[in-house]
């Protein structure tokens, strides 16, 4: 077979499985630009408590230090929006962590394609989901899946935002797809609309002002002004989502591992201020709210005004 071939049959392959998305890209040094910006982003501080973002500067500008003798970027996307949401007077979180947690599904339907691959091709793969310092949504403009928008997710065009990423960094060679030349043009409703104004001036997230990373990542007291500007949200925020007209369109996940428990859907403020280690474990067992742990929980809900 030749490379378009094979690159056409694994896509397929991954289309199969369960992905709403498959590009690929040459693995090769990131471009300049792109590791100048990163770097600035870093030096500014702009990543604020997430310390692990700073770590691992060479593999993240060269995918081929992952696996000896790469030769490809495969890029996947999984669509995650659940069919159905919270009320909006409970405790919000956001929308990704509704259900199973995407490391362990994503990581499972990439380890079932880095298989395929090797059966058909010998071919060696490294799965990489939010795993490895390798940079997801550069790696996915550049396979052609969408583009980053100003809200700093990929928007992948007549889909939106709502996906999780997953790379396979392979040995495996083929004719790479055209990179995602489109942008956000003028729109600037995700800036306007950040609770925290972690987007001014369209540059990169400023974690420092960002609800997700202060209410999941944050360890220990919070910030003054989060709760000013939190409302009812306990984990994470999908606002600068929300507001993006990409996403007006965008479709429930046919995944059943992301729709939410009712027992997940019910809970109030009480339940979480209250909660104890063994019901936190029996809730988010395999969620990705294990992140902030139950005190980092328990902290954001405190800041929820009591209802009777």
């Amino acid at each position: 077979m030749s490379r378009d071939d094979v690159r056409e049959m694994v896509r397929r392959k991954a289309i199969e499985l369960g992905f709403d998305a498959c590009g690929f890209a040459r693995a090769e040094v990131v471009e300049q630009w792109a590791v100048e910006q990163y770097d600035e982003w870093i030096a500014s501080g702009k990543n604020d408590c997430m310390d692990y973002a700073a770590r691992y500067r060479d593999v993240r500008n060269d995918p081929r230090l992952l696996l000896d003798g790469a030769k490809t970027v495969i890029s996947v996307a999984l669509n995650y929006l659940p069919a159905v949401r919270q009320r909006l007077e409970v405790p919000q979180f956001a929308l990704y962590a509704y259900g199973q947690d995407y490391h362990e599904v994503v990581k499972g339907m990439l380890y079932q394609l880095a298989a395929f691959i090797e059966q058909e091709t010998g071919c060696k793969s490294r799965p990489c989901t939010d795993t490895a310092p390798l940079r997801e949504r550069y790696w996915a403009r550049r396979a052609g899946l969408g583009f980053i928008g100003r809200n700093n997710t990929l928007i992948i065009p007549g889909h939106g935002s709502f996906f999780f990423l997953g790379e396979l960094v392979t040995t495996l060679e083929v004719e790479p797809d055209e990179p995602c030349a489109l942008t956000c043009g003028d729109c600037r409703r995700c800036e306007v609309a950040c609770p925290g104004g972690a987007l001014q001036g369209g540059s990169a997230l400023d974690a420092r002002r960002c609800l997700s990373c202060q209410l999941i990542e944050r360890r220990g007291g919070l910030p003054d002004w989060v709760a000013k500007v939190a409302g009812n949200r306990v984990y994470g925020c999908d606002t600068c989502q929300l507001v993006c007209p990409h996403n007006r369109n965008a479709l429930p996940t046919a995944v059943d591992a992301f729709q939410p428990t009712d027992e997940f859907l019910s809970l109030s403020r009480q339940d979480i201020v209250a909660m104890s280690p063994s019901r936190f474990r029996h809730l988010f067992a395999h969620s990705a709210v294990r992140r902030t742990r139950l005190d980092g929980l328990s902290r954001n809900a405190s800041l929820l005004p009591e209802t009777p």
